[in-house]
């Protein structure tokens, strides 16, 4: 039976469902953060200094460990009362850590890699550490057990591969703790003798949760957005960049459009509906950042066959061109799997459509094609997803979220 004292951390029908300015406020890094990501990633397609697959590698690591962060802050204001001022003063801690972490990616797996790993594991340890003694282990003091077992596990990884020099080490070490972290996030941290425990197992406010998703994959958008017009504003304004910028738009508007397109705007039905909240609320997150990765890379192809739309197409810029689009096609597809157990086959007809022209595209024997043609070609096949899902739309009657768990 919950105490009193418990009943004020933890959310009840009465606290409000919306997210809070200040959840809104801390959101505003992200967007930065993303952005820094996103200008990294275009310098390794552009300049070639660190070779594009070592880019993306490095890149994806600094995506995951902010994603992290973001994913259990989520989780516990879901869980807890975001009014509380515990929970108002782990955010603001939150909103520093990730703003520093934020500036150190661009040279993240250079001279700012100690700078990124200290303040990473310092957060993430930091915040469990004063959640539990400023709540005096309320509402759950073996949650922090576990979550800091799990920590203490990666954290050598991630500061050593922070002070390390060799830059392949580094990324062999945080590989490692990324697995570890990703490994116990999934799994509810599971730890001798007091076995796992998903955050929010006990209620999860569906509501909540689910705006929270969506409202970061409208920040992924929007920081689309930001390099579209970046890219267009510093070009010549030539009737090949303004085509370019005018794809990239719709391309951006399809992605909107297929994301909430039923599944991503029934989430928190979805969520009230499972038997298990809380796994389904794990595997959401995941499904996210497989979206959002997705639509940061597509951003980087926009900026690619904006400011060069009819030059030389390399192979390595079809990873973002259409392999952006790719990626967040399977994330997507993985979200309808978990709100209504099964996959559309407009989904998977475009992933196997962008797979097969990517092939087509390295043939050797295929013409000599410009970034805007390859741009172009994953637009119309974003636009046959989003035509399939309003043609079966009106065909069929509003579908209720059946989670397969």
């Amino acid at each position: 039976m919950r105490s009193a004292s418990d009943v004020r951390l933890l959310r009840d029908d009465a606290t409000r469902q919306r997210a809070t300015f200040l959840e809104l406020f801390l959101d505003l890094v992200f967007v930065f953060a993303l952005t820094r990501i996103s200008a990294r990633l275009i310098v390794d397609f552009t300049d070639g200094h660190r070779g594009v697959y070592a880019g993306l590698g490095q890149a994806l690591l600094l995506f995951l460990a902010l994603w992290a962060v973001w994913s259990v802050t989520v989780w516990s204001t879901s869980w807890l009362d975001p009014d509380a001022p515990i929970v108002q003063t782990v955010i603001i801690m939150t909103l520093v850590g990730a703003m520093t972490m934020a500036v150190a990616v661009p040279d993240g797996f250079g001279a700012r890699a100690s700078l990124f790993a200290i303040t990473l594991v310092t957060l993430q340890i930091g915040r469990v550490v004063f959640f539990h003694l400023a709540g005096h282990g309320r509402p759950d003091p073996h949650q922090s057990i576990r979550i800091l077992f799990w920590f203490g596990l990666s954290t050598p990884l991630w500061v050593g591969g922070g002070l390390v020099t060799d830059g392949t080490v580094r990324g062999a070490l945080w590989t490692l703790a990324v697995l570890i972290d990703y490994t116990g996030l999934f799994l509810g941290w599971p730890t001798p003798r007091l076995g796992a425990r998903r955050i929010g197992v006990q209620m999860i406010a569906a509501e909540h949760l689910a705006e929270r998703y969506q409202q970061f994959l409208l920040i992924a958008l929007g920081e689309a957005i930001f390099v579209i017009g970046l890219a267009f504003s510093g070009s010549e304004f030539h009737t090949d960049q303004t085509g370019g910028f005018v794809l990239a738009l719709a391309s951006t508007v399809l992605l909107w459009r297929i994301y909430f397109h039923v599944a991503g705007g029934v989430l928190g039905a979805a969520v009230d509906r499972s038997g298990d909240p809380a796994r389904l609320a794990t595997g959401m997150a995941f499904a996210h950042m497989v979206m959002i990765a997705g639509i940061v890379l597509t951003g980087v192809g926009f900026e690619l066959f904006i400011t060069e739309p009819l030059g030389h197409l390399p192979a390595a810029w079809l990873i973002a061109i259409l392999g952006g689009p790719a990626l967040f096609l399977t994330g997507r597809s993985t979200l309808e799997y978990q709100v209504f157990a099964r996959v559309s086959r407009s989904r998977l007809a475009g992933l196997l459509a962008l797979g097969l022209l990517a092939l087509g595209l390295l043939a050797p024997a295929a013409p000599h094609l410009q970034p805007l043609t390859a741009g172009a070609v994953a637009a119309v096949v974003l636009l046959g997803v989003a035509a399939a899902d309003t043609r079966r739309s009106r065909r069929r009657p509003a579908e209720t979220p059946a989670p397969p768990y």
